[in-house]
């Protein structure tokens, strides 16, 4: 039997704003957003204007409509030895959310932070 390997984690804000899709705002907007990340993380409470969730080693998940075209995703790591399964499982499910809510994938995405950074749009 394989043993799985373990990294200890420090607690890390991490904080992104995403560009929508061109069109994809219908499928976020009211209450589908929330439904989203009921739907992938399996937990969802609002905390004013935002929704907050939490989903293995992510010990809060934020997420906030900023326009039509931004979303911005906030993401606090739990602290202590965490199972590399775990870690990864948890970052699989934050792109799958992230690309359901913006319409791009993880790739696109990087291509257009990089995209901005260039034009130092940042």
């Amino acid at each position: 039997m394989k043993e799985s390997s373990a990294t200890t984690l420090r607690w890390e804000v991490q904080k992104m704003e995403y560009d929508i899709k061109k069109g994809w705002f219908k499928n976020i907007e009211g209450d589908l957003l929330e439904k989203m990340m009921k739907e992938v993380f399996g937990n969802v409470s609002k905390k004013g204007d935002a929704l907050v969730s939490s989903y293995g080693v992510l010990e809060s998940i934020t997420v906030k409509v900023i326009a039509k075209d931004k979303l911005d995703i906030s993401t606090v790591n739990k602290q202590g030895k965490m199972a590399d399964d775990e870690i990864l499982d948890s970052k699989r499910k934050l792109n799958a959310f992230a690309e359901k809510a913006t319409g791009f994938d993880a790739k696109a995405r990087m291509k257009r932070a990089q995209a901005k950074a260039k034009g130092g749009d940042f």
